[in-house]
């Protein structure tokens, strides 16, 4: 399975978006507090709503939300009043960290001058701490809402309670967001220097966009009764048939798409291994060295024997960031 396929309590969320490098996976970065004491307080949230910000986020539209530029080029998410705001129902994401309540209300996006509609896939490792946390959480209690409209139990209608965070039918029984794990793993042959490879996998179900066939980790959801570190053994296995030696677990992030937590692995194996790939999984694996990694994020890696242009998945993605932590590991 690949990410594109399948991508914390309340309480103060730590700032860590000033660390230099890739010091977490994108979309973890946040400075929002959650403020899940609030939830139930019908009277505070009342308030918030006068004084707060609203995130607008079309789910229909892949999660899109509206975004403009800062003098820099940072990009920034476009936050209305809620006298601006359009009718729906309200989700109380928390308090970002100057105290301003923030909402996000599932709607079609208005339109605005010098403003753009973008989805995290886009922009999410752009985004500053306060605004991925604000984006990555409304798309993914978002995406849940979107499918939860009627109960899985009875077939019942369902309605918004504890200001977005749960769901409740007729005969009273609650439901809340689920999140599915998955892993996603970077296996490479532990050497050091330009000629250490990793091994990337082509998605049975990816097409060539632009004459360009992009490569990612391997990954896959947990079992029912199985570790995390247990499904990185056996989804390489399926997948490419290589064994490994060791594994590490590096970090974890939301991919609401629709709604997983993956979380993050390196592992060393053999290069010598012979691939056998699963090919309703995955349709080519091939080793590559730090130099064609840093040319395929460049944008100027071409197989000689195709003449296929290769690439990297999308910046905001785990998958990048794995790679990326493991071309800094070694000197190149």
């Amino acid at each position: 399975m690949s990410e594109s396929v399948a991508a914390s309590g309340s309480g103060e969320q730590p700032d860590v978006g000033e660390q230099p490098g890739p010091a977490v996976p994108p979309l973890a970065r946040t400075s929002l507090d959650r403020a899940a004491h609030h939830r139930t307080d019908g009277d505070w949230l009342a308030e918030a709503w006068k004084t707060g910000l609203v995130l607008i986020i079309d789910i229909s539209q892949g999660g899109r939300a509206l975004v403009t530029e800062r003098p820099d080029g940072t990009p920034t998410l476009v936050l209305v009043s809620a006298d601006e705001a359009p009718e729906g129902e309200r989700l109380f994401l928390g308090v970002d960290p100057a105290g301003v309540p923030i909402f996000a209300i599932d709607a079609p996006l208005p339109a605005a001058a010098a403003a753009e509609a973008r989805t995290l896939r886009d922009i999410g490792d752009r985004l500053d701490p306060r605004d991925a946390g604000i984006l990555t959480t409304a798309a993914a209690l978002g995406n849940w809402h979107a499918s939860h409209r009627f109960s899985p139990r009875n077939g019942q209608p369902t309605t918004v309670i504890e200001a977005g965070w749960s769901r409740v039918d007729a005969e009273g029984r609650a439901m809340w967001p689920r999140t599915d794990p998955a892993m996603i793993v970077l296996v490479h042959d532990g050497v050091t220097g330009a000629q250490g490879s990793c091994l990337l996998g082509h998605n049975a179900a990816w097409p060539e966009i632009g004459g360009v066939r992009r490569f990612s980790c391997l990954a896959g959801y947990v079992e029912p009764g199985e570790s995390a570190e247990a499904a990185v053994v056996r989804e390489v296995q399926e997948e490419v048939g290589v064994r490994l030696r060791s594994w590490q677990y590096e970090g974890s992030q939301s991919w609401p798409y629709p709604g997983s937590l993956m979380l993050g692995y390196t592992a060393v194996a053999d290069r010598d291994q012979p691939i056998s790939v699963d090919p309703d999984e995955i349709d080519e694996a091939r080793w590559f060295t730090r130099t064609d990694v840093t040319r395929m994020i460049a944008g100027d890696y071409v197989e000689p024997e195709s003449g296929v242009r290769m690439s990297l998945p999308m910046r905001s993605s785990i998958a990048f960031y794995l790679v990326e932590r493991w071309l800094g590991d070694f000197p190149r």
